[in-house]
């Protein structure tokens, strides 16, 4: 039985809940706990959409728990990455139903990962998208890969560089987020979408998604190999911990540049 995720499913739709307080930080828990939900869609002949969302009233995902990346090495960071990444990238990818991301609060990090990797998405108004890795020694390995392809190569400069955050009607303007609610209003809209997906014929459906998974895969799964490696091996600096620490510990950081 899951600890952290809640798999509910009503009128061919399978909702997926995210629960881990206080701020759905990711770890290996929460990262398999929502891949084999995923899975028990796939296999759940019942289910025709899936609807990916969090429990917490302001939050849908801070990203990877910085304490435990704190305390990571490289190696053990990959094994993280290989999960949350590559096994969840893999699921999705022959899912064959489409998935929407209900985004009911705030987004950041590997946070948005979670989003980005659904078919669609619905965002609260509220709700502020941001990546903010450099900010803590980490890179934003994903969203090198997906942003530029999304927003345009100057626009994901800025916020993966600068690492500040924007509003959902933001990321709507740059074609990352479907459709913009109110917070209260998130959840029906995506569940009107799912079911409106859902009256399909499932046949069509599944070979449609399979069909626009394979034409827009490109090379993605070479380009994230690569920002991984890169990611892993930045780990292993003095700088990655120094800012980890100094995020944690609430001071300014003292780089060294290695």
């Amino acid at each position: 039985m899951a600890e952290f995720v809640d798999y509910v499913v009503s009128e061919g739709v399978a909702e997926i809940t995210m629960h881990r307080e206080p701020v759905n930080a990711i770890n290996m828990q929460l990262a398999r706990e929502v891949i084999d939900a995923y899975k028990r869609a796939k296999d759940d002949e019942a289910v025709r959409a899936v609807i990916l969302t969090s429990g917490l009233p302001t939050v849908f995902s801070a990203g990877v728990d910085l304490k435990i990346a704190l305390e990571f090495d490289g190696q053990q960071l990959r094994e993280l990455i290989e999960v949350f990444y590559y096994e969840m990238h893999e699921t999705l990818y022959r899912l064959g139903k489409p998935v929407i991301a209900a985004v009911n609060g705030h987004a950041k990090a590997a946070g948005v990962t979670w989003a980005v990797s659904c078919d669609l998405i619905v965002a609260a108004r509220e709700a502020m998208f941001g990546y903010p890795e450099v900010n803590v020694g980490l890179l934003p390995a994903m969203h090198l890969v997906h942003l530029p392809r999304q927003a345009g190569r100057h626009r994901a400069a800025k916020l993966l560089f600068t690492g500040e955050s924007v509003s959902a009607e933001v990321m709507q303007e740059m074609g990352v987020v479907n459709d913009v609610v109110p917070r209260e209003e998130v959840m029906p809209a995506a569940r009107a979408l799912a079911r409106e997906l859902a009256a399909k014929s499932p046949l069509t459906m599944r070979l449609l998604r399979d069909a626009y998974m394979r034409a827009n895969d490109l090379d993605y799964r070479r380009g994230m190999e690569s920002m991984v490696d890169t990611m892993c091996l930045l780990k292993e600096s003095h700088d990655s911990r120094e800012a980890l620490l100094a995020f944690v510990e609430k001071r300014e950081a003292n780089y060294k540049g290695c």
